[in-house]
């Protein structure tokens, strides 16, 4: 079963990245971004994508450029999360066949998104905008819009989330942080992966 969970790994280095792609998929969780201000970010994500690629969605969060969409794609990656709607990117993106999330907060951003060819839109942060924001947004979206609420939005609350209709979430700090030994991955994997399914039903 796919959830629709992407696991943020900002600051995740090479050396672990094999064992917590593996870990994360181990728990439910089939969507990873290593953020590019991560150390050596490509060859974590080339590491994930080469092993995983087949049966999860791997790539990089925090991409400002088309030139870091092209070096994301060089590795295997398919996934190109951005933390702002930047329409060169995501048509870029777009263009390569890979899956683009950009970061919107107003509905100028998302209609500017979805024109230049987003999948789905990362609303950002989502702390700020609130449940009731992602409502609000909702009713002028078009029908079918994919919104993951990213910042703001984790186990305690994916009910609240859900309930304003939102598609899925990005997880950073309450699945992951540096220097964090897989096994506490693992659980905080499975926990998340427990609530998500509780809160969706």
């Amino acid at each position: 079963m796919s959830r629709s969970i992407i696991a943020i790994l900002r600051g995740l280095t090479p050396s672990d990245a094999a064992a917590t792609g593996q870990a994360l998929i181990d728990a439910g969780i089939d969507k990873i971004e290593v953020p590019l201000n991560s150390p050596d970010p490509l060859d974590s994500i080339g590491l994930i994508a080469r092993e995983f690629g087949d049966h999860a969605l791997i790539g990089a969060g925090t991409v400002l450029t088309t030139e870091q969409v092209d070096a994301v794609a060089g590795v295997g990656g398919k996934l190109i999360v951005s933390p702002n709607c930047d329409a060169q990117v995501i048509s870029h993106t777009h263009q390569l066949g890979l899956e683009s999330w950009p970061g919107i907060f107003t509905p100028t951003e998302a209609f500017a998104a979805l024109k230049a060819g987003a999948t789905g839109l990362k609303l950002f942060p989502g702390a700020l905008a609130g449940p009731a924001g992602l409502s609000a947004l909702r009713a002028v979206l078009p029908i079918g819009t994919k919104v993951y609420a990213v910042g703001g939005a984790g186990p305690e609350n994916f009910g609240e989330w859900i309930k304003a209709s939102a598609d899925g979430f990005g997880i950073g700090s309450a699945l992951f942080k540096p220097g964090m030994a897989v096994s506490e991955v693992a659980d905080r994997a499975a926990r998340i992966v427990a609530a998500y399914d509780e809160a969706a039903g």
